[in-house]
């Protein structure tokens, strides 16, 4: 039964030609899957396949509310064409914290045992899915950068996980990639050009980032931005 009604909801997902094959094979997941649940809001739908056993109802249920919270707002913000048919899968043998691609977010359970409080991990990811990048794109640093962004401005309860931007050190460059240059983007989205995010993020997903991004859309290198955000990194 399991099987027949998620062949029916995968009918209308689309995966992408480069999604890892494990990822791609959630056949084998649904056969020793715990629980298989569903939900549907307006256009968006999310299923859950929990492969961890006793995995706390609580997270589990926050984890969904929080994509639907979240995912909604970042699909019409910055990417109207993204996938609205999400697969969450609670592994116990994804190594990893969490990962996305091909519609797919996977969990590690035991991530959630020591942090329950991190429900924001699905933002971080599910702006992965909103992403949607090409491969060959642009940098790895860029696309970290506007998820760990998109998390510290959309995110539900960062406060709840202890998560927060860092403050600067000299050590720190805007190829550090996540939280540092989630910081550096947010400071350059409120004290110099209102809108960057948005056009970075679609100048990458329609493969036309380049350097001279930053100079049109601001007037400045990327390196001249850098020296002016460490002289006043305030936020």
């Amino acid at each position: 039964m399991k099987k027949l009604f998620f062949t029916a909801f995968l009918s209308g997902l689309t995966f992408f030609a480069n999604a890892q094959d494990k990822w791609s094979r959630l056949d084998k997941d649904i056969e020793v899957a715990v629980s298989v649940d569903t939900l549907t809001k307006g256009k968006y739908s999310l299923v859950y396949i929990d492969k961890a056993k006793e995995f706390d109802a609580v997270v589990k249920q926050r984890l969904m509310d929080t994509f639907f919270k979240t995912y909604p707002q970042l699909a019409k913000k910055y990417n109207k064409q993204a996938i609205n048919k999400v697969v969450f899968v609670m592994d116990p043998d994804y190594n990893g914290i969490a990962a996305a691609g091909g519609g797919v977010i996977r969990f590690n359970p035991e991530w959630f045992k020591k942090n329950p409080g991190d429900i924001d991990i699905v933002t971080h990811e599910g702006m992965h899915l909103v992403q949607a990048y090409p491969a060959n794109a642009g940098p790895g640093w860029i696309t970290e950068g506007i998820a760990d962004y998109v998390r510290f401005v959309d995110g539900v309860d960062n406060a709840g996980a202890n998560w927060k931007l860092p403050d600067l050190k000299p050590e720190h460059h805007y190829e550090n990639a996540y939280r540092i240059t989630a910081r550096f983007f947010y400071w350059l989205e409120t004290k110099v050009k209102k809108g960057t995010m948005v056009k970075l993020d679609k100048a990458m997903r329609e493969k036309k980032y380049d350097n001279s991004f930053w100079e049109k859309q601001t007037g400045k290198s990327l390196d001249a931005l850098w020296d002016s955000y460490k002289a006043n990194p305030a936020i």
